[in-house]
């Protein structure tokens, strides 16, 4: 072996083949790609999410059960002004049995609708839940 000639390649076996940085630069590519199409995705689904619900939101701050019969649900939804729609309430018993569930409309005057409703149930209700709120077609 003589002193100072070099080829300009790094000794055999010493760095890995080059297949293996060609293999890493490629599969980076790959990942980086795969990133870009899911943050996409996420973007968009989040994106209809918030669009699709700011339309109508509700809210049942409080509830009264009157009666074995009847629960008195205090519903306040904000919207869209001129969106009507309907808001679907339940109640359930303590066992968690679903007594109660209807759907109250809500006008489409105004941005904001406030209103003490009355739900009927079988049997004397524990909760009231707001299920959702759904615009008008």
């Amino acid at each position: 072996m003589s002193v100072g000639t070099t080829t300009g390649q790094p000794p055999a076996g010493r760095y890995g083949r080059t297949g293996d940085r060609e293999a890493d630069r490629r599969l980076k590519a790959v990942g980086a790609g795969c990133a870009v199409v899911l943050l996409g995705l996420v973007t968009w689904f989040g994106a209809s999410y918030l669009l699709r619900e700011t339309a109508m939101n509700g809210l049942v701050p409080t509830f009264q059960a009157v009666s074995d019969s009847e629960m008195q649900i205090h519903l306040q939804v904000s919207k869209s002004k001129g969106t009507a729609g309907a808001c679907t309430v339940r109640s359930q018993a303590a066992d968690g049995t679903v007594v109660g569930q209807s759907d109250f409309p809500v006008p489409a005057a105004g941005s904001d609708y406030d209103a003490v409703l009355t739900l009927r149930t079988t049997a004397r209700g524990t909760t009231a839940q707001l299920l959702g709120c759904t615009p008008a077609k």
